[in-house]
């Protein structure tokens, strides 16, 4: 395998419109038969799934928390160029000091930044902020400009005359445009799979990057990735016969966790519980995975081959969605209550929504070996939680938030998405 070149895209807060330029990138190196694999910073659900549909390619998760730096450089390499997109602004990330940051991931990689700017409201002092971002850590390069949301070119004369002292090359200008919106969710944006006309969308996105930004001059960009010295175990699996739910209710499985999985040995089967089909009978483990299924909660509840399936698996485990599928009983935003699986003494409700959020330190009581680095993202409020914890939590800054999860014999589960194991440098805030 030779080493792969890569190149970050990010931006100095979110809604600056990396994510956008990302998938018209992606989408418009595809029609050109440029082959490219894709990857997002942090604890990203829904952007890779988008990325996957407008590169035809692969999207890998690289989190600078959660991850040991050989763990992401062995993840980043392939036979492809690799584009990354960043999360929330450049520098944002876990407090205390921002690790897990965009900036981070670039260090480890040693890879150079694109920086989208929103120029919506702005005009010389443009050139503020790009230095300011270009100057604030050296070892961090930002290698070109993208600007997005040019009112006219007489805006954008004045952004790119503003910019010319800073000799960072700006590789082009999106204008305003009102017909690539995406409708958000709760925890995000609606996933690829339920987007109207996503190819129509990502068609026009690629019109406009591809119009817009010199695709040639942004790849001459790329340099290598920084190599592993050393190689880090893969996250075991938990069982050798590993039946997946994966549909539009169960969709969050991250795919380097199922990649270790099957590098280890494990063999891994998949099933949508909404087309309610039921896991493999010799599946030694179901795994169910996160996603919404309070929006197809009425639909699972009356769906009897999956749920007599899943309750007569030898064992069951389940992130954030899928643990309170396993509850006695799920309650909408209308405040319908739904019969769920009923495996864990859990309640689980919409109704009133409170948002918990954060990366979380995971020692097992049982089910896993070994502590584990995860994340916590969700808006439901547990109404009741009997029985033994599934693990010790703290949070990024290494503060105890005592018992979460829940284990009943052979079924666990917690809202705590797993990343990754806990390698020795995890703690290590200077990476």
């Amino acid at each position: 395998m030779s080493q792969t070149s890569g190149i970050i895209i990010s931006a100095p807060s979110s809604a600056s419109g990396k994510t956008t330029v990302t998938l018209g990138l992606l989408r418009a190196l595809n029609i050109r038969g440029q082959r490219v694999r894709s990857a997002k910073s942090g604890p990203d659900y829904i952007d890779p799934r988008f990325h996957m549909a407008a590169s035809d390619g692969t999207c890998i998760n690289l989190d600078a928390w959660a991850m040991s730096p050989p763990r992401i450089q062995s993840l980043a390499q392939g036979n492809v160029p690799l584009i990354v997109e960043g999360a929330m602004g450049l520098f944002d990330g876990a407090p205390p000091i921002g690790q897990g940051s965009t900036a981070n991931l670039a260090r480890i990689l040693n890879l150079p930044v694109v920086l989208v700017l929103d120029v919506a409201s702005q005009a010389q002092s443009v050139a503020a902020v790009a230095a300011g971002f270009a100057n604030h850590d050296p070892a961090v390069k930002i290698a070109g400009l993208i600007l997005n949301k040019v009112g006219s070119p007489r805006h954008e004369t004045m952004l790119r005359r503003a910019l010319e002292p800073l000799e960072i090359p700006v590789l082009g200008a999106l204008y305003r445009t009102k017909t690539l919106n995406m409708p958000s969710r709760h925890l995000g944006l609606v996933q690829a799979a339920e987007h109207a006309d996503l190819d129509l969308f990502l068609n026009q996105a690629a019109r406009l990057v591809s119009d817009a930004v010199d695709l040639d001059a942004l790849m001459a960009l790329m340099q290598p990735t920084k190599c592993a010295d050393v190689a880090q175990p893969p996250l075991a699996p938990p069982a050798q016969n590993i039946a997946v739910a994966s549909d539009a209710a169960f969709a969050f499985a991250y795919p380097h966790i199922l990649r270790d999985w099957r590098d280890a040995g494990a063999t891994l089967s998949f099933f949508s519980p909404l087309a309610d089909q039921a896991p493999v009978p010799d599946a030694d483990l179901v795994f169910l995975p996160g996603g919404y299924p309070e929006l197809h909660a009425a639909r699972l509840a009356s769906n009897s081959a999956f749920l007599s399936g899943v309750r007569n698996a030898a064992s069951v485990y389940g992130e954030c969605g899928g643990y309170m599928a396993m509850g006695q009983g799920l309650i909408d935003a209308d405040g319908t209550r739904h019969q769920m699986l009923g495996l864990l003494d859990l309640e689980t409700s919409f109704e009133t929504r409170k948002l918990h959020l954060g990366y979380r330190r995971l020692s097992p009581y049982g089910f896993w070996q070994g502590d584990l680095m995860g994340h916590e993202f969700h808006y439901a409020t547990t109404l009741r939680a009997r029985g033994q914890p599934l693990f010790a939590a703290k949070d990024a800054e290494n503060s105890s938030l005592g018992d979460i999860g829940l284990i009943n014999g052979h079924y666990a589960g917690s809202f705590a998405h797993i990343i990754d194991r806990q390698s020795h440098d995890s703690t290590d805030t200077n990476r």
